[in-house]
Order: structure tokens, then C-alpha cells, then sequence
């Protein structure tokens, strides 16, 4: 099975997406919780949904770079363009 291992450092912006989407989402909660106005709790879900999502774009955006650099350099790719576009599509 393909395989792409990817680090904390290359990964920064989505991490930081993902940290701030974690907040949001326990705010969310909260908002529930405390029967909070519809509008405002939706306003915020789909905030969090964005954040996700662009960290996930983030994520294939640093595969697709990660891939095509192991190529430039002569080697094979981790991942292949077919399987990469398939998790890409997954996001949608």
C-alpha cells in the first residue's frame, strides 16, 4: 500500500487550521449546549467545516509538492497522482 509520511513542519498552516477548528468546534458545542440562537450556531459550524476543509486541501496541496519534488529528484513518488486525486475528491 502506498505510503506518504508527512512531518509537523511542512504541515504548519494546516495544524494551526486544525487547532483553531478544534477550539471553534468545542465552541459550537457550548453554543448547543447552552441553547444558543440557530443562526449564530450554524455561522460558526460552517466556519469550523472551512477550516477543516482547508486543511485538508492544505495536506494534498503538500502531498502533490512532496510527490512531484521525490520525481524531479529521479525517484519514484510515496504516493501516485491517481491515489492523491482520490483523497483529493474525498474531501469534496
Amino acid at each position: 500500500m502506498e505510503h506518504l509520511e508527512m512531518d509537523a513542519t511542512a504541515l504548519a498552516d494546516a495544524l494551526t487550521r486544525l487547532r483553531r477548528a478544534h477550539g471553534q468546534l468545542g465552541g459550537v458545542i457550548s453554543m448547543i449546549e447552552n441553547a444558543d440562537d440557530c443562526e449564530r450556531v450554524l455561522t460558526q459550524l460552517a466556519a469550523v467545516s472551512k477550516a477543516i476543509d482547508r486543511a485538508g486541501f492544505k495536506i494534498i496541496s503538500t502531498g502533490l509538492r512532496h510527490c512531484q519534488a521525490a520525481a524531479d529528484r529521479g525517484e519514484k513518488p510515496p504516493i501516485s497522482a491517481e491515489r492523491l486525486e482520490k483523497l483529493f475528491l474525498a474531501l469534496s
